[in-house]
């Protein structure tokens, strides 16, 4: 699917709404992006065009992503004439709902009555910020994550009074500018940040406790379970673990944490029921016995691409010159 002959209104020319206004002028789209004032919104402009130049010089964009860009993001005079007659309209202004809530209520008023209205929050409900909307069953959230033209995974998140017959559409408009939507429910943190910030807090009481510093658990998070994510999440890389094994590593750190790490319920009802993960043919995924090979295979070979790849790009210019 592409997105040739649509209409898309982004709210919020910054640095997300920026990102989210480019891939969907690549996919096809027309896009408007329209800011606080006429000059904010066409400055952005020239610098999104300035961008996409500075990408496609470092092949990160196509070649033509500077030309198809410049001539598919207008700047729209006014929220209320960016959204007149798009199909889709993208909230990204400032995580404040006051703001949120301001922006809209005028967004929801000019827009067409079905015209679909996503929100790019990261942390607010979307059911809270619907408050404002009218017509809130058109609306939920469509979080991209930064930085947008290079992340792939979108959060789909309907509040409870969102129109079940909208998501797919959406999912489609994700698809079409090359991301991986996930419906999730309406819930504190979403998914992506109630995991990214669990994880951020335990590796801060480990630099508090002493255990390491913060450089040394960045090198085991990125070289260890994190090197395993971009191919696989948390439950595919313990189904192929064992679950049994994971049931007795909780049990051991239950010794010193019991209520920090107590076993998860879903994990103990697997284990004792037999499926223990690909060794039982079976566990929080269903991988069939006769595809295990071949996502042993998988694995390997998508590990050693990946060593190969980091070996490629080098370290990350985190430190000194003379400290790489």
């Amino acid at each position: 699917m592409t997105l040739e002959g649509r209409t898309v209104a982004v709210i919020g020319s910054g640095y997300m709404g920026g990102g989210i206004a480019q891939v969907l002028a690549l996919a096809g789209a027309e896009v408007r992006i329209a800011d606080v004032d006429a000059d904010t919104t066409r400055a952005n402009l020239d610098r999104l065009v300035a961008e996409a130049r500075a990408f496609a010089a470092e092949d990160l964009f196509p070649a033509h992503a500077p030309d198809t860009i410049a001539g598919r993001v207008h700047a729209a005079e006014s929220f209320e004439a960016a959204v007149e007659g798009a199909d889709f309209v993208e909230e990204a202004v400032p995580e404040k709902i006051g703001i949120k809530h301001e922006v809209l209520r005028r967004v929801s008023a000019a827009a067409a009555p079905d015209t679909v209205i996503g929100s790019n929050t990261s942390t607010i409900l979307i059911g809270r910020i619907a408050e404002a909307v009218q017509r809130p069953e058109r609306f939920l959230g469509v979080h991209f994550s930064n930085p947008a033209p290079f992340i792939p995974g979108v959060e789909v998140i309907a509040h409870a009074g969102t129109d079940p017959a909208i998501l797919p559409g959406v999912e489609e408009l994700v698809r079409a500018v090359g991301k991986q939507p996930a419906r999730i429910s309406d819930a504190d943190g979403f998914v992506l940040n109630r995991l990214q910030y669990a994880l951020f807090s335990e590796a801060s009481q480990l630099v508090d406790e002493g255990v390491a510093s913060a450089e040394d658990v960045d090198t085991i998070v990125r070289t260890t379970f994190g090197f395993r994510l971009p191919f696989f999440g948390p439950f595919a890389i313990a189904d192929m673990a064992g679950l049994d094994v994971y049931r007795f590593c909780f049990e051991s750190l239950q010794g010193r944490w019991p209520e920090r790490f107590a076993t998860p319920r879903a994990l103990a009802e697997h284990v004792e029921n037999g499926r223990l993960g690909t060794k039982s043919g079976g566990g929080f995924l269903d991988v069939p016995a006769e595809r295990v090979p071949e996502l042993v295979a998988y694995r390997n070979k998508a590990y050693a691409r990946m060593a190969q790849l980091i070996d490629e790009l080098g370290p990350a210019p985190l430190g000194k010159e003379d400290d790489r």
